[in-house]
């Protein structure tokens, strides 16, 4: 906690070592998650960002954006759109296919559920290189919808994923 009582939301991010592989320093969310001051002091803290900015919808990628998209959605009064891996989506969909560092994966969402003039805001835990969130606005743009701005609980500005999102917005709570 800092001096004047409020959470720092740093001291519930834990560093782990050499995961998912060796030379990597994961930043884990998990003990963020367990404890519910902590957790809701991000989702409160995300939200005084985007109340009274006329978005309409928080969209996030699985898996661990939903985590902090639903009630991030809920604190708004606004719905929620998860973008899916393939498969996952059981009507009409739309999808695209981005590049990863060895191969490329594909993202999906319900076509019938965005369109022109609805304002999105995205959402995911981290924010690293960049190219999960790339694949989201285009997909989200795609529909005809308009991307307020991505967002993130954690950025790894190290990785420069910023960059790729700018001139739009880019709001990080924690940048390392």
């Amino acid at each position: 906690m800092t001096a004047n009582g409020s959470i720092e939301l740093r001291d519930y991010i834990r560093d782990v070592p050499d995961f998912p592989k060796p030379g990597i320093l994961f930043k884990d969310i998990t003990p963020l998650l367990a404890d519910g001051r902590a957790f809701q002091a991000t989702v409160d803290r995300l939200a005084d960002r985007f109340e009274g900015r006329g978005i309409d919808a928080v969209a996030a990628a699985e898996a661990r954006g939903f985590l902090f998209g639903t009630p991030l959605a809920l604190r708004l009064g606004v719905g929620f759109i998860p973008i899916r891996k393939p498969g996952k989506l059981p009507y009409s969909k739309i999808g695209i296919e981005y590049a990863l560092e060895y191969g490329t994966d594909r993202l999906e969402v319900h076509g019938d559920i965005l369109g022109s003039g609805r304002r999105i805001l995205l959402l995911d835990d981290v924010l690293a290189t960049g190219g999960t969130m790339v694949a989201c606005r285009d997909l989200i743009l795609q529909t005809g919808a308009d991307v307020v701005a991505c967002a993130f609980v954690i950025e790894l500005g190290f990785l420069g994923g910023r960059a790729r999102l700018e001139p739009g917005e880019v709001f990080s709570l924690i940048s390392y």
